[in-house]
């Protein structure tokens, strides 16, 4: 990990500026209460995505490379997104030109018809949003700064498939104390418990939502979903905290289809965790985007003093 993560190359994607942009929001509003710098890549372009990678993963890996070029132009060694495909998308960039001939090939290729020098593996470090605080700031400053102010509140934790998926990607995890596990991840528990929640016990962390599914089979992403909802209330949890839009999206979405379609009512809120730490560092909830999130949970964060 990166030592300096105080001013960093910010590569949202195109979630972010769509249908995630309330984490777009908070993160940026959470970055400046901390004291954390973010610089937005110039003229970057999408990572490629669960489409591009399909058709053709070596176009894939050229898209995910050419950000990466763009960081390390700008004189950055460290860039980060806090998009689960996307920071997925840059980590397996940089794995496929280290180990896959025909990827650098393709990229050294379509990166010289695109007049720019190619990507070369090592020279850029991606991390997650949720690397970025847990090393940037630590949590021993996050309770000073936040006080408790989650207190009362029960979270569980939602981390996606993408994020710990597939292990050989993400060299830096199962490395001992201090790093991420991908069987269990905790960054999201350690960071809010700092905040004062209580993160209730929560067997479905890196469950698929079925975010891939949900235009060509909607059914089954519901049901994806609803097990992921119904668990969490099973847990005890009044909330769902969330580090990727693809996730906190369909998680909002087929709550709402599930009771339409299926006739199944759960009440468990979804934020996205950069929303609930903003609101514990003294953020409004405007501040941080819950107003542009699907579900209204404003009646309940009034009522647990987050309001």
């Amino acid at each position: 990990m990166a030592g300096d993560l105080k001013k960093v190359a910010y590569y949202p994607g195109c979630a972010l500026e769509g249908t995630g942009h309330s984490y777009n929001r908070s993160t940026k509003e959470v970055g400046k209460a901390l004291g954390l710098d973010l610089v937005e890549l110039k003229n970057w372009n999408c990572c490629g995505a669960m489409e591009v990678k399909n058709v053709d993963p070596q176009v894939q890996t050229y898209l995910s490379a050419r950000n990466l070029t763009i960081a390390q132009d700008m004189g950055f060694d460290t860039v980060m997104a806090p998009c689960n495909g996307c920071y997925h998308n840059l980590k397996k960039a940089e794995y496929d030109l280290t180990h896959n001939p025909q990827a650098a090939q393709v990229t050294e290729r379509i990166s010289k018809k695109a007049g720019h020098k190619a990507y070369e593996p090592g020279g850029v470090e991606t991390i997650h949003a949720l690397d970025w605080i847990k090393h940037g700031v630590g949590e021993e400053e996050l309770k000073q700064r936040a006080k408790g102010k989650l207190a009362g509140l029960k979270v569980a934790n939602y981390y996606g498939c993408m994020y710990t998926r597939p292990r050989h990607i993400f060299p830096e995890k199962d490395q001992g104390p201090g790093s991420e596990s991908t069987s269990k991840p905790h960054f999201m528990d350690d960071i809010l418990a700092a905040a004062g929640a209580e993160n209730v016990e929560f067997p479905l962390k890196t469950a698929c939502c079925g975010g891939a599914h949900s235009l060509s089979d909607s059914d089954i992403s519901t049901k994806l979903v609803l097990n992921i909802l119904t668990t969490a209330e099973a847990c005890g949890a009044e909330v769902i905290a969330t580090e990727c839009p693809t996730c906190h999206s369909g998680l909002e979405m087929h709550q709402v289809r599930a009771e339409k379609v299926l006739g199944r009512k759960t009440s468990v809120k979804i934020l996205y965790f950069t929303q609930l730490l903003g609101m514990a560092l003294g953020l409004s909830a405007k501040k941080v985007g819950v107003q542009e999130n699907l579900s209204d949970p404003s009646e309940f964060l009034r009522l647990k003093g987050l309001g």
